[in-house]
Protein backbone atom coordinates (compact mmCIF):
# COMPACT_ATOMS: atom_id res chain seq x y z
CA UNK A 1 0.00 0.00 0.00
CA UNK A 2 1.32 3.47 -0.56
CA UNK A 3 3.07 5.59 2.32
CA UNK A 4 0.40 8.67 1.40
CA UNK A 5 -2.07 6.45 3.13
CA UNK A 6 -0.33 5.65 5.67
CA UNK A 7 0.06 9.53 6.55
CA UNK A 8 -3.76 10.18 5.95
CA UNK A 9 -3.96 7.79 8.39
CA UNK A 10 -1.98 9.52 10.79
CA UNK A 11 -4.18 12.60 9.77
CA UNK A 12 -7.27 10.41 11.38
CA UNK A 13 -5.28 9.29 14.39
CA UNK A 14 -5.45 13.06 15.59
CA UNK A 15 -9.08 13.71 14.72
CA UNK A 16 -9.75 10.23 16.05
CA UNK A 17 -8.31 11.08 19.48
CA UNK A 18 -10.19 14.19 19.86
CA UNK A 19 -12.93 12.58 18.82
CA UNK A 20 -13.07 9.69 21.22
CA UNK A 21 -10.82 10.58 24.30
CA UNK A 22 -13.72 12.75 25.89
CA UNK A 23 -15.56 9.81 26.82
CA UNK A 24 -12.92 8.22 29.37
CA UNK A 25 -12.70 11.72 30.80
CA UNK A 26 -16.64 12.35 30.93
CA UNK A 27 -17.20 12.30 34.34
CA UNK A 28 -13.94 14.35 35.31
CA UNK A 29 -15.11 17.06 32.53
CA UNK A 30 -18.48 17.34 34.39
CA UNK A 31 -17.30 17.72 38.11
CA UNK A 32 -14.71 20.27 36.60
CA UNK A 33 -17.84 22.10 35.31
CA UNK A 34 -20.59 21.21 37.82
CA UNK A 35 -22.81 19.68 35.25
CA UNK A 36 -24.59 16.44 35.14
CA UNK A 37 -23.50 13.39 33.10
CA UNK A 38 -25.94 13.98 30.51
CA UNK A 39 -25.10 17.32 30.19
CA UNK A 40 -21.61 16.37 30.01
CA UNK A 41 -22.36 14.44 27.16
CA UNK A 42 -23.91 16.98 25.02
CA UNK A 43 -19.79 17.71 24.20
CA UNK A 44 -19.81 14.59 22.38
CA UNK A 45 -22.88 15.36 20.00
CA UNK A 46 -22.33 18.64 19.90
CA UNK A 47 -19.25 17.24 18.44
CA UNK A 48 -21.00 15.02 16.39
CA UNK A 49 -23.63 17.61 15.20
CA UNK A 50 -20.69 20.22 14.00
CA UNK A 51 -18.99 17.14 11.93
CA UNK A 52 -22.00 16.83 10.09
CA UNK A 53 -22.50 20.57 9.32
CA UNK A 54 -18.57 20.74 8.44
CA UNK A 55 -18.69 17.24 6.42
CA UNK A 56 -21.08 18.85 3.96
CA UNK A 57 -20.58 22.59 4.15
CA UNK A 58 -16.92 22.20 3.91
CA UNK A 59 -16.56 19.74 1.73
CA UNK A 60 -18.95 21.46 -0.71
CA UNK A 61 -16.57 25.10 -0.24
CA UNK A 62 -13.36 23.40 -0.78
CA UNK A 63 -14.80 21.11 -3.95
CA UNK A 64 -12.21 23.33 -6.00
CA UNK A 65 -9.02 23.33 -4.26
CA UNK A 66 -6.34 20.71 -4.36
CA UNK A 67 -6.41 17.81 -2.47
CA UNK A 68 -3.78 17.92 -0.40
CA UNK A 69 -3.95 21.69 0.63
CA UNK A 70 -7.77 20.92 1.55
CA UNK A 71 -6.66 18.79 3.99
CA UNK A 72 -3.95 20.82 5.51
CA UNK A 73 -6.28 23.47 5.98
CA UNK A 74 -8.62 21.60 7.40
CA UNK A 75 -5.88 20.56 10.12
CA UNK A 76 -5.27 23.74 10.68
CA UNK A 77 -8.89 24.47 11.68
CA UNK A 78 -8.45 21.29 13.85
CA UNK A 79 -5.61 22.56 16.47
CA UNK A 80 -6.94 25.61 16.74
CA UNK A 81 -10.51 23.49 17.91
CA UNK A 82 -7.96 21.76 20.36
CA UNK A 83 -6.23 24.51 21.94
CA UNK A 84 -9.33 26.15 22.77
CA UNK A 85 -10.68 23.20 24.66
CA UNK A 86 -7.69 22.84 26.85
CA UNK A 87 -7.74 26.94 27.87
CA UNK A 88 -11.33 26.69 28.45
CA UNK A 89 -12.49 28.05 31.50
CA UNK A 90 -16.22 27.40 31.14
CA UNK A 91 -18.27 24.77 29.72
CA UNK A 92 -19.55 26.78 27.12
CA UNK A 93 -16.01 28.00 25.54
CA UNK A 94 -14.89 23.98 26.50
CA UNK A 95 -18.50 23.56 23.86
CA UNK A 96 -17.39 26.12 21.55
CA UNK A 97 -13.78 24.54 21.32
CA UNK A 98 -15.52 20.84 20.28
CA UNK A 99 -17.52 22.22 18.02
CA UNK A 100 -14.61 24.29 16.40
CA UNK A 101 -12.51 21.08 15.99
CA UNK A 102 -15.13 19.46 14.88
CA UNK A 103 -16.10 21.22 11.61
CA UNK A 104 -12.68 19.86 10.07
CA UNK A 105 -13.88 16.35 11.14
CA UNK A 106 -16.00 15.19 8.22
CA UNK A 107 -14.62 17.17 5.06
CA UNK A 108 -11.08 15.46 6.29
CA UNK A 109 -12.54 12.05 6.18
CA UNK A 110 -14.67 12.66 3.24
CA UNK A 111 -11.87 13.97 1.07
CA UNK A 112 -9.59 11.89 2.52
CA UNK A 113 -11.33 9.00 1.60
CA UNK A 114 -11.35 9.46 -1.77
CA UNK A 115 -7.82 10.06 -1.87
CA UNK A 116 -7.38 6.96 -0.24
CA UNK A 117 -10.00 5.09 -2.96
CA UNK A 118 -8.01 6.69 -6.01
CA UNK A 119 -4.50 5.52 -4.64
CA UNK A 120 -5.07 1.87 -5.26
CA UNK A 121 -6.69 -0.53 -7.94
CA UNK A 122 -10.74 -0.73 -7.85
CA UNK A 123 -10.73 -4.03 -6.49
CA UNK A 124 -8.63 -3.00 -3.31
CA UNK A 125 -10.43 0.68 -2.47
CA UNK A 126 -12.18 -1.01 0.81
CA UNK A 127 -8.93 -1.95 1.96
CA UNK A 128 -7.79 1.30 1.09
CA UNK A 129 -9.89 3.06 3.13
CA UNK A 130 -10.18 0.86 6.18
CA UNK A 131 -6.20 1.96 6.25
CA UNK A 132 -7.01 5.61 6.55
CA UNK A 133 -9.75 4.65 8.97
CA UNK A 134 -7.14 2.50 11.37
CA UNK A 135 -6.09 6.39 12.45
CA UNK A 136 -9.59 6.58 13.69
CA UNK A 137 -8.91 2.81 15.92
CA UNK A 138 -5.27 3.44 16.57
CA UNK A 139 -6.56 6.64 18.71
CA UNK A 140 -8.90 3.84 20.43
CA UNK A 141 -6.28 1.45 21.18
CA UNK A 142 -3.70 3.45 22.26
CA UNK A 143 -4.57 7.45 22.18
CA UNK A 144 -7.68 7.22 24.16
CA UNK A 145 -6.26 5.01 27.15
CA UNK A 146 -3.24 6.76 26.92
CA UNK A 147 -5.09 10.43 26.98
CA UNK A 148 -7.50 9.08 29.96
CA UNK A 149 -4.71 8.39 31.92
CA UNK A 150 -2.93 11.71 31.33
CA UNK A 151 -6.02 12.97 32.24
CA UNK A 152 -6.56 11.41 35.49
CA UNK A 153 -2.57 11.86 36.56
CA UNK A 154 -2.49 15.93 34.93
CA UNK A 155 -6.22 16.95 34.77
CA UNK A 156 -7.93 16.68 31.83
CA UNK A 157 -6.89 19.78 29.88
CA UNK A 158 -3.49 18.16 29.61
CA UNK A 159 -4.92 15.48 27.57
CA UNK A 160 -6.11 18.62 24.99
CA UNK A 161 -2.56 19.97 25.06
CA UNK A 162 -1.58 16.91 24.08
CA UNK A 163 -4.11 16.59 21.20
CA UNK A 164 -3.49 20.00 20.10
CA UNK A 165 0.60 18.82 19.14
CA UNK A 166 -0.48 15.68 17.82
CA UNK A 167 -2.24 17.72 15.22
CA UNK A 168 0.49 19.62 14.16
CA UNK A 169 3.11 16.25 13.67
CA UNK A 170 0.08 15.24 11.56
CA UNK A 171 -0.21 18.49 9.59
CA UNK A 172 3.81 17.51 9.40
CA UNK A 173 3.44 14.15 7.97
CA UNK A 174 0.66 15.31 5.35
CA UNK A 175 2.84 18.09 3.54
CA UNK A 176 5.58 15.80 3.64
CA UNK A 177 3.97 12.39 2.48
CA UNK A 178 0.81 13.14 0.67
CA UNK A 179 0.96 14.06 -2.82
CA UNK A 180 -1.22 16.68 -4.51
CA UNK A 181 -3.66 15.57 -6.03
CA UNK A 182 -6.09 18.27 -7.43
CA UNK A 183 -9.88 17.95 -7.40
CA UNK A 184 -11.25 16.89 -10.89
CA UNK A 185 -12.34 20.05 -13.20
CA UNK A 186 -16.24 20.77 -12.95
CA UNK A 187 -17.83 23.01 -15.82
CA UNK A 188 -20.78 23.91 -13.48
CA UNK A 189 -21.14 25.74 -10.18
CA UNK A 190 -19.66 24.45 -6.95
CA UNK A 191 -23.21 23.46 -5.95
CA UNK A 192 -23.74 21.00 -8.79
CA UNK A 193 -22.47 18.42 -7.30
CA UNK A 194 -25.72 18.01 -4.67
CA UNK A 195 -27.35 16.47 -7.99
CA UNK A 196 -26.49 13.00 -5.94
CA UNK A 197 -29.11 13.80 -3.71
CA UNK A 198 -31.44 12.87 -6.23
CA UNK A 199 -30.56 9.30 -5.81
CA UNK A 200 -32.57 7.64 -3.40
CA UNK A 201 -29.75 4.99 -2.84
CA UNK A 202 -27.46 7.75 -1.42
CA UNK A 203 -30.33 8.94 1.19
CA UNK A 204 -31.22 5.17 1.91
CA UNK A 205 -27.27 4.99 2.73
CA UNK A 206 -26.71 7.71 4.98
CA UNK A 207 -29.95 6.48 6.58
CA UNK A 208 -28.29 3.02 7.14
CA UNK A 209 -25.02 4.87 8.18
CA UNK A 210 -26.99 7.03 10.79
CA UNK A 211 -28.81 3.90 12.51
CA UNK A 212 -26.49 1.53 11.78
CA UNK A 213 -23.16 3.71 13.40
CA UNK A 214 -25.36 5.11 15.76
CA UNK A 215 -26.41 2.33 17.25
CA UNK A 216 -23.38 1.45 18.87
CA UNK A 217 -21.74 4.68 19.57
CA UNK A 218 -25.18 5.23 21.45
CA UNK A 219 -23.99 2.58 23.88
CA UNK A 220 -20.63 3.54 23.49
CA UNK A 221 -21.06 7.21 24.93
CA UNK A 222 -22.08 6.20 28.58
CA UNK A 223 -19.69 2.84 28.65
CA UNK A 224 -17.48 4.14 31.56
CA UNK A 225 -20.86 4.59 33.45
CA UNK A 226 -22.02 1.37 32.58
CA UNK A 227 -18.50 -0.55 33.55
CA UNK A 228 -18.34 0.94 36.87
CA UNK A 229 -21.98 1.48 37.64
CA UNK A 230 -23.12 -2.16 36.90
CA UNK A 231 -20.07 -4.44 35.91
CA UNK A 232 -18.22 -3.42 39.02
CA UNK A 233 -15.17 -2.28 37.52
CA UNK A 234 -13.00 0.57 39.60
CA UNK A 235 -12.66 3.96 37.83
CA UNK A 236 -8.67 3.33 36.96
CA UNK A 237 -9.67 -0.04 34.96
CA UNK A 238 -11.65 2.04 32.20
CA UNK A 239 -8.84 2.77 30.49
CA UNK A 240 -7.51 -0.75 29.99
CA UNK A 241 -10.78 -1.28 29.30
CA UNK A 242 -10.69 1.19 26.20
CA UNK A 243 -8.15 -0.75 25.26
CA UNK A 244 -10.30 -3.92 24.95
CA UNK A 245 -12.27 -2.03 22.89
CA UNK A 246 -9.91 -0.08 20.79
CA UNK A 247 -9.04 -3.53 19.60
CA UNK A 248 -11.52 -4.61 18.87
CA UNK A 249 -12.40 -1.14 16.25
CA UNK A 250 -9.03 -2.23 14.50
CA UNK A 251 -9.36 -5.43 13.88
CA UNK A 252 -13.43 -4.76 12.83
CA UNK A 253 -12.23 -1.73 10.44
CA UNK A 254 -9.51 -3.98 8.63
CA UNK A 255 -11.71 -6.85 8.33
CA UNK A 256 -14.71 -5.23 7.24
CA UNK A 257 -12.86 -3.22 4.11
CA UNK A 258 -11.54 -6.83 3.60
CA UNK A 259 -14.55 -8.51 3.41
CA UNK A 260 -16.50 -5.40 1.68
CA UNK A 261 -14.14 -5.51 -1.25
CA UNK A 262 -15.68 -9.17 -1.73
CA UNK A 263 -18.87 -8.87 -0.82
CA UNK A 264 -20.36 -6.08 -0.61
CA UNK A 265 -24.05 -6.39 0.23
CA UNK A 266 -23.57 -9.61 2.66
CA UNK A 267 -20.81 -7.94 4.44
CA UNK A 268 -22.83 -5.29 5.39
CA UNK A 269 -26.09 -7.62 5.87
CA UNK A 270 -23.89 -10.08 8.44
CA UNK A 271 -22.18 -7.43 10.55
CA UNK A 272 -25.13 -5.03 11.43
CA UNK A 273 -27.31 -8.59 12.41
CA UNK A 274 -24.41 -10.08 14.51
CA UNK A 275 -23.91 -6.21 16.21
CA UNK A 276 -27.69 -6.04 16.66
CA UNK A 277 -27.36 -9.26 18.94
CA UNK A 278 -23.97 -8.02 20.53
CA UNK A 279 -25.69 -5.11 22.00
CA UNK A 280 -28.88 -6.88 23.72
CA UNK A 281 -26.85 -9.77 25.50
CA UNK A 282 -24.06 -6.84 26.40
CA UNK A 283 -26.87 -5.73 28.37
CA UNK A 284 -28.34 -9.17 29.35
CA UNK A 285 -24.83 -9.80 30.86
CA UNK A 286 -23.28 -6.63 31.84
CA UNK A 287 -23.14 -7.42 35.68
CA UNK A 288 -20.58 -10.27 34.69
CA UNK A 289 -17.02 -9.09 34.22
CA UNK A 290 -15.90 -11.90 31.91
CA UNK A 291 -18.86 -11.31 29.80
CA UNK A 292 -18.54 -7.61 29.90
CA UNK A 293 -14.66 -7.62 28.81
CA UNK A 294 -15.54 -10.06 25.65
CA UNK A 295 -18.44 -7.77 24.61
CA UNK A 296 -16.59 -4.71 24.85
CA UNK A 297 -14.36 -6.44 21.87
CA UNK A 298 -16.89 -7.54 20.21
CA UNK A 299 -18.89 -4.47 20.23
CA UNK A 300 -15.85 -2.79 19.01
CA UNK A 301 -14.94 -5.27 16.20
CA UNK A 302 -18.57 -5.60 14.83
CA UNK A 303 -19.52 -1.75 15.06
CA UNK A 304 -16.10 -0.55 13.18
CA UNK A 305 -16.66 -2.94 10.63
CA UNK A 306 -19.21 -1.50 9.25
CA UNK A 307 -17.26 1.92 8.39
CA UNK A 308 -15.08 0.96 4.87
CA UNK A 309 -18.49 -0.64 3.84
CA UNK A 310 -20.74 2.05 4.63
CA UNK A 311 -18.25 4.56 2.85
CA UNK A 312 -17.94 2.04 -0.24
CA UNK A 313 -21.26 1.85 -0.79
CA UNK A 314 -22.52 5.46 -0.70
CA UNK A 315 -19.43 6.82 -2.96
CA UNK A 316 -20.35 3.62 -5.96
CA UNK A 317 -23.87 4.98 -5.41
CA UNK A 318 -22.74 8.54 -6.29
CA UNK A 319 -19.72 8.74 -9.22
CA UNK A 320 -20.69 11.83 -9.87
CA UNK A 321 -20.16 13.78 -6.71
CA UNK A 322 -18.02 10.89 -4.14
CA UNK A 323 -16.26 14.14 -2.18
CA UNK A 324 -18.83 15.21 -1.51
CA UNK A 325 -20.66 11.90 -0.97
CA UNK A 326 -18.13 10.58 0.86
CA UNK A 327 -18.16 14.10 3.09
CA UNK A 328 -21.67 13.87 3.47
CA UNK A 329 -21.70 9.90 4.65
CA UNK A 330 -19.16 11.01 7.23
CA UNK A 331 -22.17 13.69 8.73
CA UNK A 332 -24.12 10.88 8.81
CA UNK A 333 -21.39 8.99 11.27
CA UNK A 334 -22.23 11.76 13.35
CA UNK A 335 -25.08 12.35 12.84
CA UNK A 336 -25.57 8.49 14.12
CA UNK A 337 -23.54 9.74 17.25
CA UNK A 338 -25.42 12.68 18.45
CA UNK A 339 -28.57 10.67 17.90
CA UNK A 340 -27.61 7.63 19.62
CA UNK A 341 -25.94 9.68 22.84
CA UNK A 342 -29.54 11.39 22.73
CA UNK A 343 -31.25 8.17 22.97
CA UNK A 344 -29.41 6.80 25.47
CA UNK A 345 -29.00 9.69 27.32
CA UNK A 346 -32.98 10.06 27.22
CA UNK A 347 -32.74 6.55 28.40
CA UNK A 348 -30.93 7.23 31.43
CA UNK A 349 -32.84 10.78 32.19
CA UNK A 350 -36.05 8.05 32.18
CA UNK A 351 -34.16 5.90 35.01
CA UNK A 352 -33.94 2.64 33.52
CA UNK A 353 -30.18 2.41 34.52
CA UNK A 354 -26.64 2.09 33.19
CA UNK A 355 -27.62 -0.78 30.54
CA UNK A 356 -30.47 1.24 28.65
CA UNK A 357 -28.12 2.80 26.54
CA UNK A 358 -27.01 -1.10 25.35
CA UNK A 359 -31.01 -1.70 25.32
CA UNK A 360 -31.21 1.51 22.98
CA UNK A 361 -28.29 0.92 20.59
CA UNK A 362 -29.43 -2.80 19.79
CA UNK A 363 -32.82 -1.63 18.82
CA UNK A 364 -31.64 1.36 16.37
CA UNK A 365 -29.26 -1.18 14.96
CA UNK A 366 -31.83 -3.41 14.42
CA UNK A 367 -33.83 -0.65 12.33
CA UNK A 368 -30.94 0.22 10.46
CA UNK A 369 -30.29 -3.39 9.54
CA UNK A 370 -34.00 -3.12 8.17
CA UNK A 371 -33.39 -0.67 6.12
CA UNK A 372 -30.40 -1.91 4.38
CA UNK A 373 -32.56 -4.56 3.42
CA UNK A 374 -35.00 -2.50 2.02
CA UNK A 375 -32.25 -0.94 0.26
CA UNK A 376 -30.70 -3.77 -0.94
CA UNK A 377 -34.13 -4.88 -2.64
CA UNK A 378 -34.59 -1.96 -4.24
CA UNK A 379 -31.65 -1.54 -5.54
CA UNK A 380 -31.95 -5.09 -6.88
CA UNK A 381 -35.54 -4.42 -8.55
CA UNK A 382 -33.70 -1.33 -10.33
CA UNK A 383 -30.43 -3.78 -11.60
CA UNK A 384 -33.38 -5.70 -12.91
CA UNK A 385 -35.13 -2.96 -15.19
CA UNK A 386 -31.97 -1.74 -16.12
CA UNK A 387 -31.39 -5.52 -17.69
CA UNK A 388 -35.23 -5.57 -19.14
CA UNK A 389 -34.44 -1.67 -20.78
CA UNK A 390 -30.99 -2.88 -22.23
CA UNK A 391 -31.68 -6.36 -23.30
CA UNK A 392 -29.96 -7.27 -26.56
CA UNK A 393 -27.44 -3.89 -26.18
CA UNK A 394 -25.20 -5.35 -23.73
CA UNK A 395 -25.16 -7.45 -19.84
CA UNK A 396 -25.08 -5.72 -16.39
CA UNK A 397 -22.08 -6.81 -14.18
CA UNK A 398 -23.47 -5.94 -11.39
CA UNK A 399 -25.80 -8.38 -9.54
CA UNK A 400 -28.72 -7.70 -7.58
CA UNK A 401 -27.44 -9.17 -4.27
CA UNK A 402 -23.84 -7.18 -4.48
CA UNK A 403 -22.84 -3.60 -4.43
CA UNK A 404 -19.14 -4.09 -5.27
CA UNK A 405 -19.12 -2.54 -8.47
CA UNK A 406 -19.93 1.05 -9.11
CA UNK A 407 -23.19 1.81 -9.42
CA UNK A 408 -23.98 3.54 -12.65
Amino acid sequence: MPAALFALALGGFGIGLTEFVIMGLLPDVAADFGVSETVAGYLISGYALSVAIGGILLTTLLGKVDRKKALLSLLVLFIAGNMLSALAGTYSLMMLGRIVAALCHGAFFGIGAVVAADLVDPGRRGQAISIMFAGLTIANVAGVPLGTFLGQAAGWRSTFWAITVIGVIAFAGIAALVPSTPAPERSGSVLAEFRIFRSKQVWLSILVTILGYGGMFGAFTYIAFTLTGVSGFSAGAVPWLLVLFGVGLFGGNLLGGRFADRHLFATLTVILSVLTVVLAVFALTAASQIATVIALVLMGGFGFATVPGLQMRIMNHATDGPSLASGANIAAFNLGNAFGAWIGGLALAAGLGFTSPLWAGSVITLVGLAVYLVAGRLRGGEIAARREETAGVGSEPESAGSESALAR
